[in-house]
């Protein structure tokens, strides 16, 4: 199964598109939240236009999960017609238990102790706008950072597919940083 993931959207339809563009067909994609507003302490990203994002959302044709954040609204239900969840979604995909969160109510440590707690072997998060792959015992924290508002410059998603995690570039489309999926 090959799974998109992409977080701190924050309104920029040119940042969706390009993360679909370069993530290419995927079988579901995950969204850590902030999808639609930018926020108080955020500049306009490019190419920001909520109501454009939200209509390439409701277009999708594959299934979209997407765990709220702290720019989310309930407001933002009304334009997008796939349900913002909580701010905790767990899956399971191809045997492997999936938590799905924003990042913004617990603090790193605390998700990971939970995702441990909870026997989770990949745990998604945004909300920093830095993307990393954190492999540890039992776990893999992935970050996808911010498709349009990154904190280090450089746009990214991230990519499961063949048992590795990949961190992907959205200026090359390159995996800059990737971990087996054990």
């Amino acid at each position: 199964m090959r799974i998109g993931i992409v977080s701190d959207t924050h309104g920029s339809s040119v940042a969706f598109k390009k993360a679909l563009e370069v993530l290419g067909r995927c079988d579901l994609l995950l969204h850590a939240g902030d999808v639609l507003y930018h926020g108080p302490r955020n500049p306009l990203p490019e190419g920001y236009n909520p109501k454009e994002l939200a209509e390439i959302i409701n277009g999708l044709e594959i299934p979209l999960l997407i765990a709220a954040g702290n720019c989310d609204a309930p407001i933002d239900q009304m334009l997008i017609s796939v349900p913002i969840q909580s701010p905790y979604s767990m899956l399971l995909v191809d045997r492997k238990k999936l938590l799905l969160a924003h990042g913004h109510e617990m603090d790193e440590k605390a998700l990971e102790g939970l995702a441990n707690k909870w026997k989770v072997d990949i745990l998604v998060t945004g909300h920093t706008h830095v993307k990393d792959i954190k492999v540890l015992p039992g776990l893999i924290h992935v970050n996808p950072g911010s498709c349009s508002l990154p904190k280090d410059g450089v746009p990214s998603v991230a990519l499961i597919e063949d048992k590795k995690i990949h961190l992907i570039d959205l200026n090359t489309g390159q995996s800059i940083k990737s971990a087996e999926l054990g």
